[in-house]
């Protein structure tokens, strides 16, 4: 994406949050959006589907917090004026330094200082990197994002998905350079190839992308007919995605190469799954942790027993001490998420000790729980004494 693209776009309005919107608010509207725009809920629908690449490249540039101070830095100083300011003094006869200019319009900001008029316009207007700040030759694609859902235990266990999308691919016709087949694009002559040419308006000399190759350095006369010239044609594709072990809701996962491809031959941008997971009606998740709530009866808990504790490989018994209160964890080592080192987080046992309800007492079991307390009271009273 280049700096012309951050300047003349609104990211916080394509997904609907104000400039002040945290973090959270950003990726809840995101959620909704992507939900709702997602080529595989609007198949054949083109305006959704550029909705939805819309709000993936908004959302990239805003969940990132270098790439959003940036953004917002890029247009703040745009739409103060600052630029404009300073022109009109200079065409008003006053002296027109460039270090004032850079002063009033870059602030304090030291990314900037040292820069040059040409270096700096080139940067914010040719979006690319080459010997005066520009990119020249065929373009890099854009990423692309989808999701999906997974249940809870196959994304600790980790597996194998297929994922079905609808994005630009590379031409099978042209192979993405965008010419007819048995001809090729050839050099453009206005630039000679460096995608740039420069003009000079009075005192000043502009290095700006050829108009002619539109930057490229290349000029393809006869366009392929599959991609008319773009090197790229839009297709459902299903790729096999392996989810690791681990993985947390809301984590992405790259495919280096997978995503749109290069502009006349650039390099393919990157795939980005992101990961959304169902919750599971046994186990839950703290970190590399699983946590699981155990019932035991009140004698269990008073008494100390071996309760069986489910895991995500079967049963496992675990050792209740004896005078243990409703609530309190136990630990099994070794029983939780696998992490990138090859050793698993723990499982979280939480006691819950369960009371029988009046109808589940029989005769003996009540007359039982009567001795018991007569023979607790005196403990207890003593035990409110000493509270006092």
């Amino acid at each position: 994406m280049s700096s012309k693209d951050w300047l003349e776009k609104d990211f916080y309005a394509v997904l609907g949050v104000p400039k002040s919107a945290p973090a959270t608010d950003i990726k809840k509207a995101y959620r909704k959006l992507a939900r709702e725009l997602h080529p595989d809920h609007n198949p054949g629908n083109a305006g959704a589907e550029d909705r939805f690449k819309a709000v993936s490249e908004a959302y990239d540039v805003l969940s990132d917090d270098r790439k959003r101070r940036e953004y917002d830095e890029m247009r703040s100083l745009f739409e103060s004026g600052a630029f404009r300011r300073s022109a009109r003094g200079a065409g008003a006869g006053q002296p027109f330094d460039m270090s004032d200019l850079f002063g009033q319009g870059m602030g304090r900001d030291q990314r900037f200082s040292g820069a040059s008029f040409s270096d700096l316009f080139g940067s914010i207007f040719s979006g690319g990197t080459g010997p005066t700040g520009y990119r020249t030759g065929p373009a890099r694609g854009r990423d692309v994002e989808t999701e999906i859902l997974l249940d809870f235990r196959d994304a600790v266990r980790g597996v194998d998905v297929p994922v079905t999308l609808r994005a630009p691919m590379v031409c099978d016709v042209c192979h993405g350079n965008g010419a007819k087949p048995g001809t090729k694009p050839r050099t453009c002559p206005h630039c000679g190839g460096s995608g740039m040419v420069t003009r000079n308006q009075g005192a000043f000399g502009f290095t700006e992308p050829c108009r002619d190759c539109q930057g490229v350095g290349t000029i393809v006369d006869e366009k392929c007919p599959e991609c008319r010239g773009t090197g790229g044609v839009t297709k459902t594709r299903t790729l096999q995605v392996r989810i690791p072990p681990g993985v947390a809701d809301g984590q992405r996962v790259r495919l280096a190469g997978r995503g749109e491809p290069g502009e006349r031959g650039g390099p393919a941008g990157d795939l980005f799954v992101r990961v959304i997971l169902r919750p599971d009606t046994v186990f839950g998740r703290s970190g590399d942790d699983l946590t699981v709530t155990v019932p035991v009866t009140y004698a269990e808990a008073v008494l100390g027993a071996e309760v069986r504790v489910p895991t995500l490989d079967g049963m496992v018994k675990v050792r209740v001490p004896a005078g243990t209160p409703s609530g309190r964890m136990l630990r099994v080592r070794g029983r939780g998420v696998p992490k990138r080192d090859g050793h698993s987080g723990d499982l979280l046992v939480t006691v819950d000790i369960v009371l029988p309800t009046p109808d589940e007492l029989t005769a003996e079991a009540r007359e039982a729980l009567e001795t018991f307390a007569s023979l607790t009271r005196p403990a207890r009273r003593d035990h409110l004494e000493d509270l006092r």
